[in-house]
């Protein structure tokens, strides 16, 4: 059964289309993968799946609701959580600190309970702490943890950026380009995470991503948009020799490879 359905949808700014009918469906607990060149549509996407933008046309349903009429706070509180292409951590906070604002959401205490710090405040601390503290050993980030964000590594600053969309507790997590700047080692690292969310955490996944091969380890399905519209949504086996795929990102007729877009 499809987790999310995005039906039809269009967004236009000033005249120009930046999705023009696009429908797609993912199931729960699937990895479905959106390419395509620069200038797509990709990232316009997430920003409707997200409540950020509101389609001129269409319909973004998630778990039965139109996310299409909600707020991002609201989509947020259904279970939808994002990672962003140009990370956006607190450069000052570690990365404890940082996990434990994606928590926000989740915090049930009142406003004077907290100023006081008293037992609901104590308790509920202790349970935003503990489920922060099961995600940075899941990531391999203990010896991060007090450190701030703006020395670490750019291939850990993109795990602490992970770790955050993944402390919202998301049912739906949108990955923007989570490979982007990482070298082969960081790379397959960020891979075996991706797939263990699925497996092991059974979180439904849409990825954006250029590095190709990335892509076709990981995808149970490829939708590929191009100016907007999609043009093609099979396997990742298959995508390598659709027609259209190929001349929207070589010219050509040859099979796309899987470094040509790496």
């Amino acid at each position: 059964m499809s987790l999310l359905r995005i039906e039809d949808v269009t967004l236009a700014f000033s005249g120009v289309r930046a999705l023009d009918g696009v429908s797609l469906a993912v199931d729960a607990a699937s990895l479905v993968a959106v390419i395509g060149p620069n200038g797509a549509g990709k990232t316009t996407l997430f920003n409707c799946i997200s409540s950020i933008y509101r389609p001129s046309a269409g319909r973004v349903v998630f778990d039965g609701r139109d996310v299409a009429t909600l707020t991002p706070h609201d989509a947020a509180h259904l279970g939808i959580a994002r990672t962003f292409q140009n990370l956006a951590l607190f450069e000052n906070l570690s990365v404890l600190d940082n996990l434990l604002v994606g928590r926000h959401h989740l915090v049930r205490t009142r406003f004077w309970q907290d100023l006081m710090f008293g037992r609901a405040a104590v308790r509920s601390e202790v349970a935003q702490r503990r489920h922060v503290e099961e995600i940075i050993d899941f990531l391999d980030l203990e010896r991060y943890r007090r450190t701030p964000a703006q020395v670490l590594p750019y291939g850990v600053r993109k795990r602490v950026e992970l770790g955050r969309a993944l402390a919202m507790e998301p049912r739906l997590l949108l990955l923007d380009e989570p490979a982007a700047g990482l070298n082969q080692e960081e790379t397959e690292d960020m891979a075996r995470y991706v797939l263990d969310l699925k497996e092991e955490l059974g979180i439904t996944l849409i990825l954006i991503e250029h590095h190709l091969g990335f892509v076709l380890d990981l995808a149970d399905r490829v939708v590929v948009l191009n100016f907007g519209r999609k043009i093609a949504d099979t396997t990742p086996e298959e995508v390598q020799r659709d027609p259209q795929v190929i001349a929207a990102y070589l010219g050509a007729s040859t099979p796309v490879r899987a470094e040509a877009v790496s």
